[in-house]
């Protein structure tokens, strides 16, 4: 048995952010079904990568264990059979802009009178209120504006977007959050919720330590590449073999770290010994490391320091992670059977339970694959009404 069996979420989210909340959730044991335009879906579905035989790797990663419903939302129709769905659904995830789930008829006051316990969630860019609430935007537009790019980079060069789409990964995180917090509320307190969640609320929150400097230094916090702004040393360093690694010591680490590269000078300076100092000394310290380092292989000398208890980690690319064998210990990746993609590897949901089962890899469902059995299985419609709605392009 998994923790959310028995969970019905209705997912009318397209892209990334609200399609991995919920593909969390269903591989955690909750029945998703994804609502797509009839002919497209999806427009993920047409984003590369592409696997041999043109599927999306991109919407293979956040659509698995979902089913496929095609619907007409600007169908009168459509919009009739949604609100019956909605009526049987324990949460509804939307992420169109302020007022257009309204205009369809399907905004939360409209399904809160048919459901009142809905957990109804509502992830946007700007949030339902305020002045850019009607503004779209992208992952990076996010970055850039929440001032997350402005602290990526080194400090000599230019702002950075992240390594990976971290405002729609951070929200998706949230959208899940919010679901799941609405679910025990309502097992609580007995009634349903509307959640308004913002993009941009969601970047601000991981400002949180260039907050603390802001509101206790008055210092905006600027790019440092790799170097922690707090604390010395916390950064990645070029090794011999043209590897790098990431060494973040406190002051425990100080007299190991100092012994395992030779630095006897900065070992006998016992005002070093304390962080804040190695902060103002900043540059001194990390002049000696870098020289230091570059006279060591990286393997050797990550064994080396980690046998010392020093935290040290290699910059590894994405290939390397993955094939890591203590990410193969943890079965991190996995894969799915795909009927025209075949066997295809996917990462797991990164959650490991103990008295529930594990969450499942899903396979991604094909294009309007569950419409005719949910319309007349779950909502009584017989195959002549199936196939005028066909007809009429409202599924």
């Amino acid at each position: 048995m998994r923790p959310l069996e028995g969970i019905r979420i209705l997912d009318f989210s397209r892209v990334l952010a609200g399609p991995m909340a919920t593909q969390m959730l269903a591989e955690m044991g909750a029945e998703v079904t994804k609502i797509e335009r009839p002919g497209t879906g999806d427009e993920s579905r047409s984003f590369e990568p592409r696997v041999p035989g043109g599927e999306s790797a991109y919407f293979f990663a956040f659509n698995r264990a979902k089913r496929s419903l095609t619907l007409n939302l600007k169908s009168p129709k459509g919009q009739d059979l949604a609100r019956r769905l909605a009526a049987a659904s324990d949460v509804v995830v939307e992420n169109f802009l302020p007022g257009e789930m309204e205009r369809f008829g399907l905004g939360y006051d409209q399904l809160a009178n048919l459901n009142p316990g809905l957990i109804y969630v509502s992830s946007t860019g700007f949030g339902q209120t305020g002045p850019y609430r009607d503004r779209p935007g992208y992952d990076t537009v996010f970055q850039a504006l929440s001032g997350v790019m402005h602290l990526t980079g080194h400090a000599d060069g230019p702002p950075a977007k992240a390594g990976v789409p971290i405002a729609d990964l951070s929200s998706g995180l949230w959208i899940a959050i919010a679901i799941l917090s609405g679910l025990v509320g309502k097992a609580r307190h007995g009634k349903g919720c509307r959640v308004d969640l913002s993009m941009m609320d969601v970047q601000a929150s991981l400002l949180a330590l260039a907050a603390a400097r802001l509101f206790a230094l008055d210092e905006d916090v600027a790019r440092a590449g790799t170097e922690h702004p707090g604390r010395v040393p916390s950064a990645a360093f070029e090794c011999r073999d043209g590897g790098w690694l990431h060494i973040s010591g406190s002051d425990q680490h100080w007299p190991g770290l100092c012994a395992a590269l030779g630095l006897s000078d900065l070992a006998a300076d016992r005002a070093l010994d304390k962080n804040a100092e190695r902060v103002v000394q900043r540059e001194r310290v990390m002049a000696a490391m870098r020289a230091a380092i570059l006279m060591h292989d990286r393997a050797p000398l990550a064994e080396r320091l980690r046998a010392g208890g020093i935290p040290a980690g290699e910059v590894n690319t994405v290939r390397e992670i993955l094939s890591d064998p203590h990410m193969t210990a943890r079965g991190v990746v996995g894969a799915f059977e795909h009927s025209s993609a075949g066997r295809f590897p996917a990462l797991r949901t990164p959650v490991r339970f103990e008295g529930f089962d594990d969450p499942q890899i899903g396979c991604p469902p094909a294009l309007g694959a569950d419409t005719d059995r949910i319309l007349s299985e779950e909502l009584g419609l017989g195959v002549t009404e199936i196939e005028t709605l066909k007809s009429e392009g409202v599924i």
